[in-house]
């Protein structure tokens, strides 16, 4: 484990406090053209969201316009109703987007599935790049903003559901998360780069109220429009 991952992970509140809790909630407002490429323009444009901090495990809700949540793992998705009777079983959900591009409309499993994955890579992030089987290691700083940002090269397990085997996290002087670059796989390999704004303390964890996702370009400068997603993010808490 390298020392800057060290040193980003205590900046963030740190792994002892970190694993005392067992899961984190908040409630989503989310946009970007992304949403109506799909078919899904509203689907979860304002949800709430619990990941499981210790397991890839995650849940979206409602599922507009109905009442209905999703349980999300790498190896299986259902679309529920309140009573826990399931409308939607996709297992094996990753391989239903072979051939899919950025146009290729989704299933409301298939929605919940990258919804899922996406959310656990962001929320838990960068207490996520310590975790057994992830590799992460230092690269050669980055020059944005008028600063000079630490990067981490991470490579994840096949284990773990996510963009990109292989995404880069950039990090300001003071251990803070400023931008996340990766190629989202499901969906024709379009490389993207996250950025990240507002940190806010909650329960002693640094985490970000708005999240804004940008296409990527060959010489890793990031276009500033248009928005693939946007989201904002409040009344977090963990338990």
């Amino acid at each position: 484990m390298s020392d800057l991952l060290d040193s980003v992970i205590e900046a963030h509140g740190g792994r002892e406090r970190f694993n005392s809790f067992a899961t984190l909630t908040a409630k989503l407002e989310q946009g970007g053209i992304l949403w109506a490429l799909k078919g899904k323009t509203d689907v979860l444009a304002h949800a709430n969201v619990r990941v499981d901090l210790r397991e890839e495990r995650v849940s979206h809700w409602p599922f507009a316009p109905t009442s209905r949540h999703s349980v999300f793992t790498p190896q299986r998705v259902t679309i529920e109703e309140e009573d826990g009777s399931i409308t939607e079983d996709l297992s094996e959900p990753r391989a239903s987007f072979a051939g899919f591009e950025m146009e290729t409309h989704w299933s409301d499993a298939q929605l919940a599935y990258f919804a899922g994955y996406t959310m656990w890579t962001y929320l838990i992030s960068p207490f996520l790049l310590g975790r057994p089987g992830v590799v992460a290691r230092e690269i050669e700083s980055w020059e944005e903003a008028g600063e000079n940002w630490h990067r981490l090269r991470v490579e994840f397990p096949d284990s773990i559901a996510t963009h990109s085997k292989v995404q880069d996290f950039y990090f300001d002087d003071k251990g803070l998360l400023r931008r996340h670059d990766y190629e989202v796989e499901i969906q024709g390999n379009n490389a993207a780069s996250r950025y990240l704004f507002e940190p806010v303390e909650v329960q002693g964890i640094t985490l970000y109220s708005k999240m804004r996702i940008v296409p990527n370009t060959p010489s890793n400068i990031p276009l500033t429009e248009p928005y693939i997603v946007t989201i904002d993010l409040s009344d977090y808490r963990f338990e």
